[in-house]
């Protein structure tokens, strides 16, 4: 039986015209490792990966980014807004460490609306980042 946080097929977006969907009718977000296309729609949240030989020549380059994209929005989808999320790798994901690639998605989607920012952790007492319970006297 498969996990809860798996992948199933249902989770991927594999067909050329729901790319197309994605590309025409969804709005992107852009960094300099990589751009996020997401349509909101009806159905659970689903993943598209385009990761071109322009990224990485080397297949084992290619395969790791999508892995470790795939990865982090298995961990997440569940949180998720219903739509199609697809990725466009950029040549400057190739050059990134594992954390930094899924940072960069992450802050992609925070950006994008999908997931809410995260809440910095303040280090001076008062800062408006914190909540008034925390703030020491």
């Amino acid at each position: 039986m498969p996990s809860q946080s798996g992948f199933p097929p249902a989770a991927r977006v594999r067909a050329s015209a729901e790319f197309g969907r994605v590309f025409d009718g969804g709005r992107r977000h852009s960094s300099p490792a990589m751009s996020l296309h997401w349509l909101r729609d009806a159905q659970p949240a689903r993943l598209g990966l385009a990761v071109s030989r322009k990224v990485d020549p080397n297949a084992v380059g290619r395969n790791r980014i999508k892995r470790q994209l795939r990865d982090a929005f298995r961990h997440l989808r569940a949180t998720l807004p219903p739509g199609a999320y697809v990725v466009v790798a950029r040549p400057a994901a190739a050059n990134l460490p594992n954390p930094a690639l899924r940072a960069a998605f992450l802050a992609l989607l925070q950006r994008a609306g999908a997931l809410p920012p995260t809440d910095p952790a303040g280090t001076m007492p008062g800062c408006p980042s914190q909540s008034p319970t925390t703030i020491p006297e």
